[in-house]
């Protein structure tokens, strides 16, 4: 049985909750990748913000993103996993929420993330999504 470990990204990018919403992009632009996980001052995780979250939360509104915080914009309810859980599990939890990003957390601690992506490349390599997940940026 193959684990959320074998599939996840490690040490995936975070942002601290009181951040300008330009750190979370910039955080975004510097790593290629359309999220970031959102830490308290704790370390804990408490939510996360997409490419898409700033385009319409920011951008659309016409906000000034340099006075918006993370917190306004991220969402605050997670679904997580751990590493050691069975691939299924972050398979079932996307599917039931329509979501597309996992944070995996192992006794409160974040130890990476797993994606659609990262489950489209392991689980059917051959898929269009797959090709799209490991292909270079076109930017």
């Amino acid at each position: 049985m193959q684990t959320i470990d074998q599939v996840m990204t490690r040490d995936p990018v975070t942002v601290d909750e009181g951040s300008p919403v330009t750190e979370a992009a910039r955080r975004m632009r510097d790593a290629n990748i359309g999220d970031v996980l959102v830490s308290r001052p704790d370390g804990s995780i408490c939510g996360i913000v997409t490419d898409r979250d700033l385009a319409l939360m920011v951008v659309a509104e016409g906000a000034d993103p340099n006075s918006m915080t993370v917190r306004d914009v991220c969402s605050h309810v997670i679904e997580s996993v751990k590493s050691g859980d069975p691939v299924g599990k972050a398979v079932s939890k996307m599917r039931e929420g329509a979501i597309r990003r996992l944070p995996v957390i192992d006794d409160g601690k974040l130890v990476g993330i797993v994606t659609l992506g990262d489950l489209a490349i392991e689980r059917d390599p051959e898929s269009a999504l797959a090709d799209i997940s490991e292909a270079p940026p076109n930017n």
